[in-house]
């Protein structure tokens, strides 16, 4: 994943994965994090942290 700072919006990239059942098995996950994480992107002095889920529904 590439977080950065452009134009005062927040950009994030992260790859797309082939759609794989969520936890619940109620979506197909095709983008994520796997929890929160740490990013190089800094507001305030401080590091912008992001949990992502990209889903589609079956």
């Amino acid at each position: 994943m590439e977080v950065t700072i452009k134009d005062g919006k927040l950009v994030i990239e992260i790859d797309l994965q082939e759609p794989t059942p969520s936890s619940s098995g109620k979506t197909l996950v095709v983008a994520s994090t796997h929890g929160n994480m740490v990013t190089n992107a800094m507001i305030n002095g401080k590091p912008v942290i992001i949990g992502l889920n990209a889903y589609i529904k079956p």
